[in-house]
């Protein structure tokens, strides 16, 4: 395909995912009391005793609801999601890559519930404690509920995105387009680059916050370092071995060469 056709399969693909997105929007606002619940419990243990969120503004709370709406929309959507992000990318593959179809959705879609629930269990509820501690008897930490879950939301989409790495490395390690030791070799590199991006999500600028965020982002990039040695070896071992294998072979075709040279003489 030339680059409109590109451009226009990857509108479609977009086109059809928004409306998987918003199906499961619309599903998802029949509950939006259980889902803010169950979005707010975190919140609701890890403020200090007699805490309160507040609205402001009067659209605040169907901007709220809304909001719900979406992450619940996103999360039931995601398996569609990345089978049409597979479609797009699969014209470009081999076919004996192709095959990787449903384990690449499976991964996706583990990774997808994965980082949600990291997010919502342990980052979210320490990250609005860590906040909470600075309250004291003459101020009182009243959030707005935009503010909680803008912050949800972001920290949410920031781990979905951070917990594809292994699923990304496992399949670029099976298509031998990544190894173990460019990635080992690179960790440098990639800890900078995890430690901006987690001062680009994180939303305070405290360094122990932006710490929090990054950890997972690191041991992860490890785990996929793992992930690419596990999967690569036996393609490595091959492809280390052939080169050796063909040195063998010219060397023994020369010395016969010369033998029979020397005979011949």
């Amino acid at each position: 395909m030339g680059f409109i056709e590109h451009l226009e399969e990857l509108r479609t693909r977009i086109i059809r995912s928004g409306i998987a997105v918003a199906l499961g929007m619309a599903i998802a606002f029949f509950f939006v009391g259980p889902i803010g619940d169950f979005v707010l419990a975190p919140a609701y243990r890890m403020l200090p005793p007699d805490s309160q969120l507040v609205f402001i503004r009067p659209g605040e709370m169907f901007s709220f609801d809304m909001s719900l709406a979406f992450i619940a929309g996103l999360v039931l959507a995601a398996p569609f999601v990345m089978y049409q992000v597979w479609l797009f990318i699969a014209p470009g593959l081999y076919a004996k890559e192709k095959k990787f179809a449903v384990p690449f959705v499976l991964l996706t879609t583990i990774g997808t519930i994965a980082g949600a629930a990291f997010s919502h269990y342990v980052l979210f509820p320490s990250m609005l404690g860590f906040f909470g501690t600075f309250s004291t008897a003459k101020i009182r930490f009243l959030p707005r509920i935009d503010d909680v879950v803008d912050l949800y939301l972001r920290m949410m989409l920031g781990m979905v995105v951070v917990f594809q790495i292994p699923t990304v490395v496992f399949f670029l390690s099976k298509m031998g387009m990544v190894t173990a030791r460019f990635l080992w070799r690179n960790l440098k590199y990639a800890i900078l680059i995890i430690f901006i991006a987690a001062a680009v999500l994180t939303p305070s600028s405290d360094p122990w916050n932006q710490t929090a965020f990054a950890l997972p982002m690191i041991a992860l990039y490890l785990l996929s370092i793992a992930i690419a040695w596990l999967v690569a070896p036996k393609q490595s071992h091959a492809d280390a071995s052939t080169p050796h294998l063909r040195l063998v072979v010219a060397a023994t075709v020369l010395d016969r060469a010369a033998r029979s040279r020397r005979r011949s003489h």
